[in-house]
């Protein structure tokens, strides 16, 4: 963009392991990168960014603080979850596993550097000034998505770019709307996460909210244990503030009870807690380790822990990748009807999570390819606590900008398919571009 090149985002692909979980670095191979932009810290868009890193040894790389912090805990992370899958692979791995080292992530994250939001940057890294042609410039601005999360406004030779990242234009338990720009945009390039799923006619957050409450209170009386699938970034928070709202108000579900999380999900609600009354938030009194006071598992006391009534189990990861603790608990839990699982945001259909939401009663499922199919006799609900947009919120957001082009990314096949129809109906003028992987697009 205006004679500069910069990469938006890095991510590591959740359902691929060893190179094939790797972006397609073929694509930019022997062009000089001057900056790459991190949208926010999931693992889908920053988890190989130390790799990229090596091989552009001289590119700026920006992103916000609280990004950038829990970017680095998320990637040392991951250091561990490849070194021991090297060891389940086995050998023919073994010379690509991990894929960066933790001191590499260290070294990395020392180049990182951090960015307010709504504050206009050169890609050179010093503040811009406002009317430079030549400069290409970026401007972070809150996505609502979680902790950290914003959309990247470009702008360069009088043509603004502005990417959305993955974006939430509703307020969430913890987290507040996006506050994206209206100016005008020429190119708008738009996450479609939840395209495929219209918004179901009356629902509303508080009235959600109730339905968790009552599911949970019922599922103890049938003297119960749940388990919630979540990410260990911010599905967690939101879910334990939620739990502690419920404990304090709710007349279905008073009282206390035990709240379980993993290791990964308790390093990630520390930074929460820690930048609560630094950023747009809602409860920014509220911290969640002391007062949701959860107790903290890992792999062995998942897998040996007795299953007592009147516990919540807030397990990451959310897709319930095999060897995670969600799928470990999930496995002790499926064949009993005692038991429940609760579903409250995005999986992917051909995840183990997907597998099992869709799943119908007395069906058979194998929630790791390395053990036995079983059958799912556990109670299981769906509840509506997505941290992406809907897709009318992301219509109406289109709409509004009206740009030359929209650029839709970030959604699986008929999400992106209802989201050009449905933008192609409503915006004549503008041009729906969905783009094939490897296939180089002038803008």
């Amino acid at each position: 963009m205006g004679r500069h090149r910069l990469v938006l985002d890095c991510g590591m692909h959740p359902k691929e392991t060893g190179e094939d979980a790797l972006p397609n670095f073929k694509a930019i191979a022997g062009r000089e990168i001057e900056a790459i932009l991190v949208s926010h810290a999931h693992q889908d868009h920053i988890g190989t960014l130390p790799v990229l890193m090596r091989r552009l040894p001289t590119a700026r790389v920006f992103m916000t603080e609280a990004t950038a912090e829990i970017g680095n805990v998320l990637l040392h992370n991951s250091v561990n979850v490849m070194t021991r899958q090297r060891e389940e692979i086995g050998r023919a791995v073994a010379g690509l596993y991990p894929l960066f080292t933790h001191r590499e992530t260290d070294r990395a994250s020392e180049r990182w550097r951090w960015c307010p939001m709504r504050q206009r940057i050169s890609i050179t890294g010093e503040r811009a000034p406002q009317r430079e042609k030549d400069t290409l410039t970026f401007e972070f601005f809150d996505a609502g998505h979680v902790l950290g999360s914003s959309g990247i406004l470009l702008r360069a030779e009088g043509q603004t770019v502005f990417y959305t990242g993955d974006v939430n234009f509703d307020d969430q338990t913890i987290m507040e709307a996006a506050v994206f720009p209206e100016e005008k945009i020429d190119v708008l390039i738009m996450e479609c996460t939840r395209g495929d799923h219209a918004k179901p006619a009356g629902w509303t957050r508080p009235v959600e909210e109730r339905r968790l409450a009552e599911a949970i209170a019922t599922a103890f009386e049938r003297r119960s244990c749940v388990l919630i699938p979540v990410f260990a970034l911010g599905k967690t928070q939101e879910l334990l503030a939620m739990l502690y709202k419920f404990r304090r108000e709710s007349r279905t579900l008073s009282g206390e009870f035990p709240i379980y999380i993993g290791g990964l999900s308790s390093k990630m609600t520390d930074i929460y807690d820690r930048r609560a009354h630094m950023t747009r938030r809602q409860l920014p009194r509220l911290q969640l380790m002391r007062e949701a006071a959860p107790f903290i598992l890992n792999d062995e006391t998942v897998r040996d822990a007795p299953l007592r009534p009147g516990r919540v189990y807030v397990l990451s990861s959310g897709m319930m990748i095999p060897k995670t603790l969600s799928n470990i608990l999930a496995r002790r839990l499926i064949e009993n009807p005692q038991h429940s699982i609760f579903f409250v945001g995005y999986a992917s259909p051909e995840t183990p999570a997907g597998l099992l939401r869709d799943a119908r009663t007395n069906g058979e499922v194998a929630l790791d390819p390395d053990q036995p199919a079983q059958r799912v006799r556990c109670n299981i609900e769906q509840f509506q606590f997505s941290a992406h947009a809907t897709r009318e919120g992301l219509i109406d957001y289109a709409k509004k900008l009206s740009p030359g082009k929209i650029v839709l990314v970030h959604g699986d096949p008929p999400a992106v398919d209802w989201m050009r129809a449905t933008l192609s109906a409503a915006l004549p003028r503008s041009e729906i571009i969905v783009p094939a992987p490897g296939v180089e697009l002038e803008l």
